[in-house]
């Protein structure tokens, strides 16, 4: 049986498989109870439990906004891009517009993919309208994971400015790319993402053309 002293054990263990487990043995846990265990975890000296309890902040943080604030913005100057871009991912999650100036700047120095992924992604969960320059410069992005996560966040953001952005993605070769923007195209409101979306309501790919149909 799982109990806080169990996973308390764990979570102090010299050895991080033990540690590891212990994390994710918290999601069996009261939510209170569970945060308060996992703040020592999120600088752990092991990079995967450092990952995992950053990313179970994305549920466990409501417990403490402001605290869980600072925990990920320390994170986000973790020395490892996968803990950087859970921490992203986090912020996303809890909605955590405080950290925005954060997010921009790491998107600008860093050079991996990934954590550029998951900042474009997390500023679609933000909503926030600082964030248009930064996603319209990730559409041009050398990765079309990072162009369609823009496109999304995009949508999301609901900037009727990029309308004139997103259209010629409505003819990109990748139907993914094109499905991604009908979904966005479909939250802008404008009369010419409507004419983009009559035009997705015929593609060749039948989710491409059933969800331009359905934004229609």
């Amino acid at each position: 049986m799982t109990t806080p002293d169990s996973v308390k054990e764990l979570l102090e263990s010299n050895n991080f498989g033990d540690r590891l487990r212990g994390v994710n043995h918290l999601r069996q846990l009261d939510p209170a109870i569970a945060y308060d265990l996992i703040k020592p975890s999120v600088t752990d000296e092991n990079v995967r439990v450092r990952y995992a309890a950053v990313s179970q902040l994305a549920s466990l943080g409501e417990q403490n906004r402001s605290e869980s604030l600072s925990l990920l913005k320390a994170a986000l100057f973790d020395p490892e891009p996968d803990v950087q871009a859970a921490a992203a991912d986090s912020i996303g999650g809890l909605h955590l517009t405080e950290a925005y100036e954060d997010l921009e700047k790491l998107y600008q120095r860093t050079p991996e993919w990934l954590v550029r992924f998951s900042i474009v992604a997390a500023l679609g969960e933000l909503g926030d309208a600082r964030g248009y320059d930064l996603l319209a410069d990730a559409l041009n992005s050398e990765s079309d994971l990072v162009i369609t996560a823009a496109i999304g966040s995009l949508g999301e953001l609901g900037d009727d400015r990029a309308v004139p952005l997103l259209i010629p993605y409505a003819t990109s070769p990748d139907w993914q790319i094109r499905h991604r923007v009908a979904q966005a195209l479909g939250q802008l409101k404008t009369p010419e993402a409507k004419a983009a979306l009559e035009t997705l309501a015929n593609d060749e790919m039948e989710q491409v053309a059933e969800l331009a149909k359905s934004a229609l």
